[in-house]
């Protein structure tokens, strides 16, 4: 029969490779494999704050679905590239990236960009570089107005 301690060891063996494995850490050292868990659950718990962050933007989106619509005004520069103006009463997570991936989307380059995302949002960008002969002001604002709809789920006005 195995003494106390021994098994009291096995068991705490046991529960560090069930440790390793939910962590999915690859240290062999029990030291190690603690220290990953803590990273592993660091992680998580900015993932929870992420997460609850666009609960709260999605909530107040629904909110105030009626008072804060983007506006979006876009110019020709001339020799193919574009002034993208975008402005809304609130920021959301993830917007500005909605945004620049609809401009990737009509293969645009950002040349130069400024961006307010703090309490309202406010983009005001240069893309150039049109990589599709069919992009002109109204596919472009078409494609900007859907990028920030569908990342807030509300509708848009157009200027």
């Amino acid at each position: 029969m195995m003494s106390r301690e021994r098994k009291k060891a096995a068991a705490l063996q046991e529960k560090l490779q069930l440790l390793r494995s939910l962590t999915h850490s690859h240290a062999l050292s029990n030291t190690s494999i603690i220290m990953d868990a803590s990273k592993y659950i660091k992680e998580l718990k900015q993932k929870v704050v992420m997460l609850n962050q666009e609960i709260a933007c999605a909530a107040q989106d629904s909110r105030s679905r009626q008072t804060s619509y983007p506006t979006v005004n876009v110019e020709t520069l001339g020799h193919g590239s574009f002034l993208v103006n975008v402005l809304s009463d609130k920021s959301c997570p993830g917007l500005l990236v909605s945004i620049l991936e609809a401009l990737d989307e009509l293969g645009l380059s950002v040349l130069q960009a400024t961006a307010t995302c703090a309490d309202t949002f406010r983009l005001e960008a240069i893309g150039g570089e049109n990589l599709m002969e069919n992009v002109d002001e109204h596919v472009l604002k078409q494609a900007v107005l859907r990028a920030c709809s569908s990342h807030s789920g509300g509708g848009n006005k157009q200027t």
